[in-house]
């Protein structure tokens, strides 16, 4: 039914760790798994970087990574995706460059280098293990309709999307959560929220993780989410 390509937002609650090696000395390089990181150990013993976050001192504007990410991409031959991004812990707020397509663990300190080289400035180490974190992130998405208000990720095979009607806060959507997934046979799947700008205004969406999900189980997902909207 159509490819598009949308700017929006995700958020995702997730448990992060510092990345204590392979990276510029002193820096503050965050981990955030793979929501299915258990489901692929099963078949592989490689783990690879889903999602690699450079906390930044200072915010950075998207269309200053997204500049500096493609000249990095176009240097390099890499396919690296940039996104700006906002981690908070607790009451804390950080800032960060969210990247993905890093090939291995070892890469990411040469791949913070070629960010570096361009000016960031890269926040203070620190060191912890499986916090609970919220993290927004702005991005670009290349999407395709599989039927109306279902769409399923050009670049990420087991990420699907789905519209709902109205906005929810946070505590919503956890609520909804909470009780949607108490009310699903199959509750083998990560899910978050967000939005996609679009030129009538701001779509509401939830984002699926699931490998080969269907387009019936998708739909059954988003019907409950509706009816409790």
């Amino acid at each position: 039914m159509g490819t598009r390509e949308l700017i929006g937002k995700i958020i995702i609650q997730e448990n992060i760790d510092t990345v204590d090696e392979n990276k510029i000395p002193k820096t503050f390089v965050i981990n955030v798994p793979d929501p299915y990181k258990n489901y692929y150990g099963r078949f592989t013993e490689v783990e690879n970087p889903n999602s690699i976050i450079f906390v930044t001192k200072t915010p950075n504007s998207f269309e200053k990574i997204l500049r500096v990410t493609k000249k990095i991409n176009d240097t390099y031959n890499l396919q690296l995706q940039g996104a700006k991004c906002e981690i908070t812990i607790d009451d804390r707020k950080l800032n960060g460059v969210r990247v993905k397509g890093i090939n291995r663990y070892p890469d990411i300190g040469q791949i913070q280098k070629y960010y570096f080289d361009e000016g960031y400035d890269f926040a203070k180490s620190e060191k912890f293990h499986d916090v609970d974190a919220l993290i927004r992130i702005n991005r670009f998405f290349n999407i395709e309709e599989l039927e109306k208000g279902i769409y399923h990720s050009k670049d990420e095979d087991n990420t699907y999307y789905m519209e709902v009607p109205r906005y929810m806060t946070w505590a919503d959507f956890r609520k909804i959560t909470f009780e949607v997934k108490n009310n699903m046979s199959d509750k083998n799947y990560d899910i978050a929220k967000g939005i996609l700008y679009e030129i009538g205004g701001i779509t509401e969406i939830l984002r699926i993780v699931k490998p080969k999900a269907t387009v019936e189980f998708l739909k059954t997902i988003q019907q409950k989410y509706v009816d409790r909207l």
